[in-house]
């Protein structure tokens, strides 16, 4: 048997090919839109793709089914709950797909979302307990998909959370302890909650150690699955809905091309959206207004389709030599529409440097001064419910998930100055360039997010306590 894991770190997305070597026959499983390297993997293993399994309608990436249909011939596959434009096998209860000796079994586990399916895999047809089970997002390590996702229009949380109680507690608690368990996501994924950064475990370690695969009825466990869920990035619904299309293919060969200054200010002044990519202290030194700042380094497909929107043009302004890797990553989230790129950011800059801004970050120190002024700003924290719960906030400020923000602008005030905040500092540069985007004109964030406000606290505490000498640098005699 070949079997290999393709972990995409980015999107914290798994996708897998499996292989009989002696029959020479491949099935790939929930893969990414460029699909070079599973074509590559089996081209050197001798195999040819005759499958495609996509584990249920993907909301957090545009999957490679139709790439590597039209690449190979392969059939594509769903559960039997799946309808789509293109044509497609589905697959019951128990059935099997042959590969030679290596063989794979339907399991039906809806619950993330109806048609959900996980993937028995067994290295012998006769083998009687299989080698692993790829479980899409029913079951992660330490989580199971959420039943909360726009991706299941028409169902809802509770009717969802109800068939993963079974698809989890019945059904793949129902295989034995040595049962490898590969999920479709890691730490990271919004599919989830509470994901592991493992990328692989046995169904023995979830039963043990995952919430909820310990036994409970199935009210205590809707209600558990459903809560503090964090609220979905803006393109879910977007990119669930396109995997059901006969949408078109990703050709990497037809990628946008750099831009001259010339031609980059023409498309900008047409209404394309400038993407800089680069690290938020780079983007603050200066960057072009109206530009959205969505650091390469990090979440960064994820990112951009919570900030922007599908339906808009792009152009991309990226760190030297990675512009190419950004439209890819864009593209795997569907957001096809970018027109081109600058090459070289620094120079560009320099040249269109009438168009050019800093961006205010501001230390916690002079937040806390600020708000004590009779004019103080609207302070907007962008983090997680789950975060806020668990590291405190700041009693004045506005909550607005980062998820949220891009339809809940119209709650915040035009004309007052706002700060935003995050954990770190990295949430709230691309929180910030998107207010400054939709024209809010006086908006800052906090370096160091959170954790400097608290930092800061701690600081100023000591300062109220402190009876020493003015100077605490000046020597104090025992």
């Amino acid at each position: 048997m070949f079997f290999a894991q393709y972990y995409l770190d980015c999107l914290s997305q798994a996708s897998y090919m499996i292989g009989d070597e002696e029959s020479g026959r491949a099935v790939v499983v929930d893969p990414r839109r460029d699909v070079t390297e599973y074509l590559a993997d089996a081209d050197a293993h001798g195999l040819t793709v005759v499958g495609v399994i996509n584990t249920h309608f993907h909301a957090d990436f545009v999957a490679g089914h139709l790439e590597l249909a039209d690449e190979t011939g392969a059939w594509i596959g769903y559960g039997r709950r799946a309808e789509t434009e293109y044509p497609i096998r589905t697959f019951a209860e128990g059935e099997r797909v042959s590969l030679g000796d290596v063989t794979l079994e339907i399991m039906e586990t809806p619950g993330h979302t109806p048609e959900s399916i996980s993937v028995l895999v067994y290295e012998h047809a006769d083998d009687t307990v299989p080698y692993g089970v790829l479980t899409g997002d029913a079951l992660f390590i330490g989580d199971v998909g959420r039943p909360d996702l726009l991706a299941s229009t028409g169902v809802t949380a509770e009717q969802l959370g109800a068939m993963l109680h079974d698809s989890v507690q019945n059904r793949l608690m129902g295989l034995a302890d040595t049962v490898r368990v590969f999920p479709a996501h890691g730490a990271g994924s919004a599919c989830g909650r509470n994901l592991s950064t493992e990328k692989r475990s046995t169904i023995g370690e979830q039963r043990a150690t995952n919430y909820a695969c310990v036994p409970m009825s199935r009210e205590e466990f809707v209600a558990l699955v459903t809560a503090g869920q964090p609220a979905a990035p803006g393109y879910f619904a977007y990119d669930a809905e396109l995997n059901r299309k006969d949408r078109v293919r990703y050709d990497a060969s037809a990628a946008p091309r750099p831009l001259t200054c010339a031609e980059f200010t023409g498309v900008r002044a047409a209404g394309a959206v400038v993407v800089d990519a680069r690290d938020p202290q780079e983007f603050a030194a200066g960057h072009l207004l109206g530009a959205v700042n969505v650091p390469a380094d990090g979440r960064f497909a994820e990112l951009a389709g919570t900030v922007l929107d599908p339906a808009e043009k792009l152009v991309v302004m990226a760190p030297q030599n990675r512009e190419e890797e950004i439209v890819t990553r864009l593209a795997r989230v569907g957001f096809d529409r970018v027109v081109g790129y600058l090459r070289n950011p620094e120079d560009a800059l320099e040249e269109l440097a009438v168009d050019v801004t800093p961006a205010s970050r501001i230390t916690a120190a002079y937040l806390r001064t600020a708000l004590a002024d009779d004019n103080p700003p609207l302070v907007v924290d962008v983090r997680t419910c789950g975060e806020r719960e668990a590291n405190g906030f700041l009693e004045s400020a506005l909550h607005i998930p980062l998820g949220e923000l891009p339809r809940r602008t119209e709650e915040l005030p035009a004309g007052r100055p706002l700060v935003v905040h995050c954990a770190g500092g990295h949430r709230s540069s691309i929180a910030a360039s998107l207010l400054r985007h939709r024209g809010f004109p006086d908006v800052s964030d906090i370096l160091g997010g959170y954790a400097a406000w608290t930092l800061s606290a701690i600081s100023a505490d000591v300062a109220a306590e402190y009876t020493g000498p003015a100077d605490p640098t000046e020597r104090v005699d025992a």
